[in-house]
């Protein structure tokens, strides 16, 4: 079966999803329920691109399907924001209670974090990309230990609304910041357009990719840039998601068993949004709202997550 074919089989499958989402158990007051589930199903689609879409790429440029851009921290920095806006600024203050200005700085201080990173670390010609891992993820750990203590500080009624920041959550998404989120994740993707001939070459590795002439930390740098945008839309928007993009760009790469990544990426895409509006669905219908679709999708993100470890430490 070709690439393109199962590409076919895994968009028909996400429509008809979708579409059971959107129209299933309407019910005689569909005029209030099909424009909220809509609103949802936007989010969730856009979410789930994004996460897949970076995932992809951060793979590449590391050579290393284990890893997802939270290792880099930018998950745990936007915890921190968010406690330290309650702890500081109480809940009933506008950075808190507007959404809309709550996006802006979460967006903003994260993507500020990522620049500085990288412009700090790649100062050198020579430096490593595991390098800015491993200081991504010290700067990941230092913040969830900023954030745990300052938890433990707050009112408890405070600690609820942040407790409700860890969690992903489709419910009640602003549709002003998914206009918004559109829009930067469409920039976002025309200015990537022109560098997709390149990820082909780098996932065979930098020396590989130098020799082929790929002016390879140029495009690293531009790389990591797109992803820190893509992430800190993500997870501004509906909060943390640990282990989709492992899930889903694992699966992608099993799936359609290709090194071109026009195939990985959309179809990591398609995956993607079949696992969250099929987790949502059965969130929705099965659980009736007693769990959360981030729950479920961190339980077999990690569960695979395992299973990929003990796969590698065979094959050594």
């Amino acid at each position: 079966m070709s690439n393109r074919i199962k590409l076919v089989i895994l968009a028909v499958l996400s429509f008809l999803l979708v579409a059971a989402f959107l129209f299933f158990d309407l019910g005689s007051n569909w005029g209030y329920i099909l424009p909220r589930r809509a609103t949802k199903i936007l989010a969730i689609v856009l979410t789930g691109s994004v996460i897949a879409f970076s995932t992809i790429i951060f793979q590449t440029i590391t050579n290393n399907r284990i890893l997802t851009p939270s290792i880099i921290g930018l998950d745990s920095l936007y915890l921190l924001i968010q406690t330290f806006i309650i702890f500081v600024f109480g809940s009933n203050s506008a950075m808190v209670l507007n959404k809309n200005v709550n996006f802006l700085i979460s967006v903003g201080l994260m993507v500020i974090f990522a620049g500085i990173l990288y412009k700090l670390l790649f100062k050198r010609s020579d430096q490593n990309i595991y390098f800015l891992l491993l200081v991504g993820l010290i700067f990941g750990t230092f913040f969830g230990s900023l954030s745990s203590f300052m938890q433990v500080l707050i009112d408890p009624n405070e600690f609820f609304i942040v407790q409700n920041k860890m969690f992903a959550s489709f419910n009640n998404v602003n549709t002003d910041l998914l206009t918004i989120s559109f829009v930067l994740v469409l920039l976002v993707a025309v200015y990537f357009w022109r560098f997709t001939k390149y990820l082909d070459v780098m996932a065979l590795g930098k020396e590989q990719a130098i020799n082929l002439g790929v002016d390879y930390n140029y495009v690293v740098k531009r790389m990591l840039v797109i992803i820190a945008i893509l992430v800190s839309i993500s997870t501004a928007l509906v909060g943390p998601i640990t282990f989709l993009g492992l899930l889903v760009a694992n699966v992608a790469h099993e799936f359609l068993k290709t090194y071109r990544h026009r195939f990985l990426i959309a179809g990591s895409v398609l995956i993607s949004i079949v696992a969250l509006v099929g987790g949502q669905l059965i969130v929705e219908r099965i659980f009736t709202f007693s769990t959360t679709l981030s729950v479920i999708v961190n339980f077999v993100g990690g569960v695979y997550f395992i299973y990929l470890l003990l796969k590698e430490s065979k094959a050594w």
